[in-house]
């Protein structure tokens, strides 16, 4: 169903994607939008060990939370930030396209505990994470992605 990468040598372990996806902050979740046109958003997201799945945060209406409803496929695209290897002018970095299915945090436990860990990636100071839960959590909608397939590889830009 999904296709494998033409370019093998390139291709990164699965662990390698994990990595990835655990380190980066954000990327791009791409959905089915208005008049079957694909919608793209930058987004921060939590991959989560314990079951695999990849957590976005964001407000309760709009353009994505509307395409996600109508359509649960979705896949999402993250990248380090590259380095120069062996002293090369070129950028050699690593990418990880995720393809899978959106579904909704109904439990607002979970969601706030699964905030915390999000925020977390960007700051440890519990205070502020507190007072912003406290804040917007009740506007606050959780989702994830479960994944179906995850590719990667390492590029270089020349």
């Amino acid at each position: 169903m999904f296709r494998e990468l033409v370019r093998k040598k390139q291709e990164l372990s699965r662990e390698e994607c994990i990595a990835i996806l655990k380190k980066e902050k954000r990327g791009v979740l791409s959905v089915l939008g208005d008049d079957g046109y694909p919608y793209g958003v930058p987004i921060n997201q939590y991959y989560c060990e314990a079951d695999g799945k990849i957590y976005f945060h964001g407000g309760m209406t709009g353009h994505k939370i509307d395409a996600m409803k109508r359509c649960d496929k979705a896949s999402f695209c993250i990248y380090d930030g590259g380095e120069h290897l062996d002293g090369n002018w070129w950028l050699t970095f690593r990418s990880v396209v995720v393809f899978g299915r959106i579904e909704f945090v109904e439990d607002q436990q979970t969601m706030y505990r699964l905030a915390e860990e999000l925020s977390h990636k960007f700051t440890d100071d519990d205070a502020y994470i507190s007072h912003e839960l406290e804040k917007s959590g009740p506007r606050t909608l959780m989702f994830a992605l479960v994944p179906e397939n995850i590719t990667g590889k390492m590029v270089n830009e020349r």
